[in-house]
């Protein structure tokens, strides 16, 4: 058994301290990080290559998107408190992890995972569930709680020394920042951050997606900016917040998408999402009004069209009420 690992590695301080204490105890580590578009763990991609340039190891990053989405649809653990399936998440990236293990030689894996920490997916039995699901059972080590665990291949055969292992439990992260304070780490995400799927906000317009049927990357990517509105069953509204965000916006309009804006002033980007008819389309338009700095005056002239064709057309919105907004508001 080689005294390689590979170390799923979120960039978060559980998995730098699990990397950290592997490189004290000689072990060659190889991190890798699973890119998951609408959803991450720790600090997201740049905080894992940051974190992995800190240590001094290297890191490969996998896009798992699409695979993520299809175990998404229907997670066969369930959602947690909002709709993370923190479950089957862990279980297809040790799938993978498994898969890039053989590939380069490494014999264990590693995770930074704390007994008892979240509620969902490192309770115990959920760990057990995760191990038998993915097929690591034995191989995976979990040195922030190994002396709390069943010993694995790696520890028995004395590949790595149990006793030099530790007995971290619960959902305080104080004995992680005295080691990280002990080993030198100054720099790591905020440890409450955590996947935008355990956000109520964000979560509550994942679920408006699946109530309309509407689960796709196209439509998750939305959810990242803007505000959003429920128009019909078959329609909903997306108004820019700023800038950047209108930039962003005008790159995931698609063609059949109805694109609105203030005719010849500043203010937001929009994007009506599905049936679009003229009345909807006013209605629409009252509510991007009142998302505007002018939302005060008699009448606005905004500018609508459809993506992919050329005619642009301009409708008279007086602002929306309060109750409209509060009504239509995802």
């Amino acid at each position: 058994m080689t005294k390689k690992a590979v170390v799923l590695f979120s960039g978060g301080l559980d998995s730098i301290l699990a990397t950290r204490l592997m490189m004290e105890l000689g072990i060659e580590v190889a991190c890798v990080h699973y890119y998951i578009e609408f959803a991450a763990c720790g600090g997201g991609e740049t905080s894992a290559v940051n974190a992995a340039k800190m240590l001094g190891v290297p890191i490969k990053i996998f896009d798992i998107t699409a695979e993520y989405l299809e175990m998404f649809r229907n997670p066969k653990h369930g959602y947690g408190a909002n709709i993370n399936p923190c479950i089957d998440c862990k279980i297809l990236m040790l799938k993978k992890a498994k898969e890039y293990m053989a590939e380069i030689g490494a014999s264990f894996l590693v995770t930074g995972e704390v007994l008892g920490e979240r509620p969902m997916s490192q309770r115990r039995d959920a760990l057990n569930i995760i191990e038998k699901n993915s097929g690591v059972r034995g191989i995976l080590l979990r040195p922030l709680s190994a002396k709390l665990l069943v010993p694995t291949i790696p520890e028995a055969k004395g590949v790595v020394d149990r006793e030099k292992l530790l007995d971290i439990q619960g959902r305080s992260r104080k004995i992680q920042m005295e080691l990280a304070a002990r080993f030198g780490i100054k720099e790591y995400p905020n440890p409450s951050g955590g996947c935008l799927l355990t956000d109520p906000g964000f979560t509550k317009r994942v679920k408006d997606l699946i109530a309309h049927n509407d689960l796709s990357l196209e439509s998750l990517r939305l959810l990242k900016v803007g505000r959003h509105f429920r128009l019909s069953d078959k329609s909903k509204l997306i108004i820019g917040r700023d800038k950047n965000e209108n930039k962003y916006m005008q790159s995931l309009a698609k063609d059949g998408d109805v694109c609105i804006r203030l005719k010849d002033r500043q203010g937001p980007f929009s994007i009506i999402r599905g049936f679009a008819d003229e009345p909807l389309i006013k209605r629409a338009c009252e509510i991007v009004a009142q998302h505007t700095k002018f939302r005060s005056e008699e009448f606005l002239n905004i500018l609508w069209w459809r993506k992919g064709g050329d005619e642009r057309q301009i409708v008279k919105a007086r602002a929306a009420s309060a109750e409209e907004i509060s009504k239509s508001r995802i």
